[in-house]
């Protein structure tokens, strides 16, 4: 026996907490020694079964409790220390910034696309006002599905945070962070599938809209870079549905278009891609094998479309890249990962990689020279 045991204070509500804490592990542990101190509670004793069995019984028992588990031996002794999670306080108002922020440079980035010079008129910069608007409500969909998903599991997320970026976009996205354990893989599997299909569903509604719309004529100076949009079959059966012609579309309608470009790449079933977490959920470890495999696929894709078709094709291997650093980070382990997915969540796993297909296009964009 260690000569430090951290001893119960006389406080009959910590003496309740410990007796139930004790009750909770007694089916696979047998604690002869009971300590607290600075809110977390010690468990000397003797285990029942090994220490993933005893993570697997306890981890989401007490993480709903809001507390966390960890399993040791201190000196020859097995012992479980349960200490509190401690939660940070939210700092919205560096979420309230970056969405400010993102609202100027996607409506410089806008404005732009109706032809106005924001640097000579920078009054004019509201007419990108259409295109802000479609902009972050495909970006900030996307992720408030994941934010709102998580929070109905018992999930701690943050809120959305914006990433302005003067860019053809003005904007790299926007992006949650996840705090604490994943509880189970049904509890994966809903807040990964969230995102993409909620950010799917408003790019097409912003499609469906920017392709009623007119598109934006302006003179073009000479020696202007331009982008060449191939366009996803989702997006031409969209056109094709409200009879618009894909050559020149209105910035709304490109809003849409970098959305369905945007999921069909975050649902690529690798690392911490929400694909990755998908087929996580799907699969167990296997997904591991799927994972390590899609920056070999990319790069195999680069190759292929370099050399038989002669396009460029930096995204595919910017994305080889990506990916072979995030399959080497791995995937984190839900505290129950034995328990497998019901038949109707793997049906909708496959259905939202077919829906991440339909928005694939082997050469998403060409620049060229006017």
């Amino acid at each position: 026996m260690t000569d430090e045991i951290p001893s119960l204070e006389q406080d009959s509500s910590i003496e309740d907490t410990a007796r139930e804490f004790h009750l909770l592990v007694d089916p696979v542990f047998r604690a002869y020694e009971m300590g607290y101190q600075d809110g977390t509670f010690y468990f000397y004793g003797t285990p029942l079964v090994g220490p993933e069995a005893i993570h697997h019984a306890l981890a989401t028992s007490f993480a709903g409790k809001g507390y966390h588990l960890v399993i040791r031996s201190d000196l020859g002794e097995d012992l479980l220390i349960v200490t509190p999670i401690i939660q940070k306080p939210e700092r919205v108002w560096v979420n309230i910034v970056l969405a400010i922020a993102t609202v100027f440079t996607t409506m410089s980035a806008g404005a732009m696309m109706f032809g106005v010079n924001i640097f000579s008129d920078p009054s004019q910069i509201i007419k990108g006002l259409p295109f802000t608007l479609a902009i972050m409500a495909v970006l900030g969909s996307h992720e408030m599905g994941h934010y709102l998903m998580a929070r109905k599991r018992g999930m701690r997320t943050s809120l959305p945070y914006f990433i302005p970026f003067p860019s053809i976009i003005g904007t790299m996205g926007a992006v949650i962070k996840h705090r604490g354990l994943i509880p189970d893989r049904r509890s994966l599997f809903d807040v990964a599938v969230a995102g993409p299909l909620v950010g799917l569903v408003v790019s097409i509604l912003v499609t469906v809209i920017g392709l009623t719309l007119p598109p934006v004529e302006y003179p073009v100076q000479q020696s202007t870079f331009m982008l060449d949009l191939q366009v996803p079959l989702l997006f031409s059966f969209l056109a094709d549905l409200v009879g618009a012609e894909e050559e020149m579309l209105h910035p709304v309608a490109f809003a849409g278009w970098v959305g369905m470009l945007i999921t069909m790449l975050n649902l690529l079933p690798s690392g911490q891609l929400d694909g990755g977490h998908v087929m996580r959920a799907m699969l167990g470890k296997r997904a591991q094998h799927v994972s390590s495999f899609m920056p070999l696929l990319l790069a195999g894709l680069a190759v292929y479309v370099t050399y038989v078709l002669d396009e460029n094709s930096m995204i595919w291997l910017f994305w080889s890249f990506f990916l072979f650093i995030f399959a080497m980070a791995g995937h984190p382990r839900p505290l129950n990962d034995k328990d497998k997915l019901d038949r109707g969540r793997m049906v909708l796993g496959i259905l939202t990689f077919v829906l991440g297909l339909l928005c694939f296009t082997l050469v998403p964009f060409r620049v060229i020279m006017n």
